[in-house]
């Protein structure tokens, strides 16, 4: 089905006109689909990454490897969510900058959340050999971070959140 805006109404969550691709901190929440318990269990306050998990996990490290505009800051794979922070650096190598005579802009943080979903979703449906399995809600939530002590607030809101585990609604 294609897109008509008669009947499809969806309005972004987005700040208008905000530049997702400046140089900031950005806290990032990515949910499961139905908020399937897929990536492991909180056993003792302590997160268990399963096998996809461990996909979840290694390809959201990846991702600042593969970006020299990005620094991964904290970040905790929980059993039907993640939590991370992007720091957007603003820096790019010259060669990403200019390609064949073109300017490329630089990857906004929905760049980055769209890219680290599908690699992860590739990989688990390959593991469970179900190429038809829903791994991500539609969409991600972010809050632009804005000063220290916010920063701060949510660092150490991930770092604990799986001692927090059972008080989640969707424990099992």
């Amino acid at each position: 089905m294609t897109f008509n805006p008669n009947i499809h109404h969806r309005q972004s969550i987005r700040l208008q006109k905000y530049d997702y691709s400046q140089v900031g901190l950005y806290f990032i929440t990515i949910c499961t689909d139905n908020r399937q318990s897929l990536f492991g269990k909180i056993i003792n306050g302590e997160m268990l990454l399963n096998n996809a998990g461990i996909i979840a996990r290694n390809e959201w490290q990846k991702t600042a490897e593969m970006r020299p505009n990005v620094i991964s800051d904290e970040f905790v794979i929980m059993p039907n969510h993640l939590h991370g922070i992007i720091n957007m650096t603003g820096i790019q190598e010259p060669a990403q900058q200019e390609q064949q005579g073109c300017v490329q802009r630089a990857p906004t943080v929905g760049d980055i959340v769209r890219g680290y979903k599908s690699s992860v979703t590739k990989q688990i449906r390959q593991l469970h050999e179900n190429f038809n399995l829903l791994v991500w809600q539609r969409n991600y939530h972010e809050h632009i971070i804005r000063n220290e002590e916010s920063y701060l607030k949510i660092a150490e809101y991930i770092q604990t959140n799986p001692l927090r585990w059972q008080e989640n609604k969707y424990y099992d």
